[in-house]
């Protein structure tokens, strides 16, 4: 075929498809504009979790009327001039790309009015058609509604999350900016609700209030900044045991602009080394004031990928910041002396026991996940063969003879096992035991966390929590699964809503699943806990009776094997 310069409907469509990924891709690029024009107001509305409809209002400098058309032609900015200044940007925009790419894929009305000019301006842009620019009433700032996102990119459309994915990408993404900004007041409303707003007081352990909650604010600390450093570091971050099973709660603001970054992640993750268990991640909303000159936030249209001249350096300082923050607020660990399996403890229904809900390293859960390549072969197929307990190594591993050889027990995965199934067993014959609380405990969660466990309720319901909202954001739980009963409640609910994934649908019997084998991996047996001989044996024997008893529920390995012959090999007999 011979080579021709595309139509302009056709590269501005490609051009829309790099800077518009999502509706949250849309709120991004307008409310940088706004925070860019100087706003001290930004109102955020959404429909459908923004495919029916985006609206931003701000009180920022607005656009003369004569540049108004200028603003969404492709390229058009009033943030560079020459292409030095690509080496220097103080401004979150600068492309020129944002307005063009969005009108492209959609229907833009833009009402704006600078300051000092009388009447403001309507224009108006039909999937990249431009229509006649009129004069309108309207305040000083700028309105820009967004309609029928992708309407006419009907395959973009179909690739987009449900309503409840996109809301949670849009309250995630103006929660972390009011976090940045202050002294900018935000408000988020979704299908007329509202989800977050802000006084603008520049108050910034208010707004970390207002987007996690109260008890994750009280314990969040501080990290001051340093007057006159070159590159310097702020924002707050959690004590040790205040942390997530993944990572999703690290923010990184680089001279305002939200940015991701894997070195400034493992910066964090290095300071808290010997700190937190492996699989766990702690909350850390930073910024980084770094000289311009030293940034390049060229790299991708999106503008969230940057690029640091000295990468070694920024990764040192934002290390040192934060553990000498840490070393300088944690205290020594406390000793729990109930944490030990004894026959006291001991469940009347499976031989399980009653243990601390410490943090484990986490693993993605997929029922009907194999055991690894590596292992395959070695665990032979088919249920295990009856056991006789020999002893334990290591407080953690139990060493069982059969007629068939040697197997090794990882004492915590089979405990997971044996739960997982009797939880999920008792769910289907409708037995699920829950344990009323004395007092009903009320549990304040963040704007997203809120959404995610209201959507799944009922899930937690047949699981045997009883939960009802309580306010926005808070919850009163009522009454927890019986095998959780000792436990901190609230704790145990905490962990139990980090499991959800933004993808999940609500009710999915994968779902309950996940759940419940969150719940079991927090309740079992831990490695390093001394068990008894009646202890090891009726572990094995629970274990025996487990229709799946050679993986955890996250498809771990409970068991290894070593056959006699295997042994005779190793031992030179054969």
């Amino acid at each position: 075929m011979p080579i021709k310069i595309l139509p302009e409907k056709v590269s501005s469509a490609i051009a829309a498809g790099e800077v518009v990924e999502r509706p949250a891709s849309v709120v991004k690029e307008l409310v940088e504009n706004s925070l860019d024009a100087g706003a001290k107001s930004i109102q955020i509305a959404t429909e459908e979790g923004g495919k029916l409809l985006i609206e931003v209002v701000d009180d920022g400098c607005g656009i003369a009327q004569e540049e108004a058309l200028l603003a969404v032609a492709r390229f058009a900015t009033s943030k560079l001039q020459t292409a030095q200044d690509l080496f220097a940007i103080d401004t979150l925009g600068f492309r020129g790309e944002a307005l063009s790419s969005i009108a492209a894929v959609s229907r833009l009305e833009m009402v704006t009015r600078a300051q000092g000019e009388e009447v403001g301006s309507k224009l108006i842009v039909d999937g990249g058609e431009i229509k006649p620019l009129s004069s309108v009433g309207s305040p000083p700032g700028t309105v820009i509604r967004i309609r029928n996102l992708f309407y006419n990119v009907p395959a973009r459309r179909k690739f987009l999350k449900t309503e409840n994915t996109e809301r949670r990408w849009i309250t995630r993404f103006v929660s972390r900016y009011a976090l940045a900004y202050p002294d900018v007041r935000f408000q988020l409303q979704q299908e007329g609700r509202t989800l977050l707003q802000t006084s603008g007081n520049g108050d910034q352990r208010e707004v970390l209030t207002e987007v996690f909650g109260l008890e994750t604010a009280r314990q969040m600390i501080a990290i001051p900044p340093s007057p006159g450093a070159e590159i310097s570091v702020s924002g707050f971050v959690s004590p040790p045991e205040l942390n997530r099973s993944n990572r999703r709660e690290l923010t990184f603001f680089v001279n305002g602009r939200w940015v991701q970054d894997s070195s400034l992640s493992a910066a964090v993750l290095q300071a808290y080394h010997t700190l937190l268990m492996v699989g766990r991640y702690p909350i850390a909303v930073l910024f980084l004031q770094v000289p311009p000159e030293q940034v390049d936030v060229n790299v991708h249209p999106t503008k969230s990928e940057i690029r640091f001249r000295e990468p070694d350096r920024v990764f040192a300082v934002l290390q040192r910041a934060i553990r000498a923050t840490l070393m300088g607020h944690t205290s020594a660990p406390g000793v729990d002396l109930h944490s030990t399996w004894s026959r006291d403890d001991r469940s009347s229904s499976s031989g399980a026991v009653s243990t601390d809900w410490a943090f484990a390293g986490e693993s993605s859960f997929d029922p009907s996940a194999s055991p690894p390549r590596s292992l395959q072969g070695v665990l032979p197929s088919g249920t295990i063969p009856l056991l006789r307990a020999v002893g334990q190594i290591g407080a953690s591993y139990l060493v069982a003879e059969s007629p068939d050889g040697l197997y090794l027990v990882d004492q915590h995965a089979a405990h997971e096992r044996i739960l997982f199934e009797k939880m999920m067993a008792d769910r289907d014959a409708g037995a699920l035991e829950s344990q009323n609380l004395l007092e009903a405990q009320t549990i304040e969660f963040s704007h997203a966390e809120a959404v995610l466990l209201q959507e799944n309720l009922e899930a937690l319901k047949e699981l045997g929590f009883d939960i009802e909202p309580f306010g926005d954001r808070s919850f009163r739980l009522r009454a927890i699964p019986s095998l959780v009963t000792g436990k901190d409640p609230a704790f145990a609910l905490r962990s139990v809503v980090e499991e959800f994934e933004e993808n999940e649908e609500p009710l999915a019997d994968a779902l309950e699943a996940r759940l419940a084998a969150r719940i079991c991996k927090r309740i079992a047996i831990k490695a390093g806990q001394v068990l008894s001989v009646d202890e090891q044996r009726q572990l094995l024997r629970d274990l025996e009776s487990c229709s799946l008893p050679r993986t955890c529920p996250h498809g771990r390995p409970t068991m290894i094997h070593l056959s006699v012959d295997a042994l005779e090999r190793q031992f030179g007999r054969r």
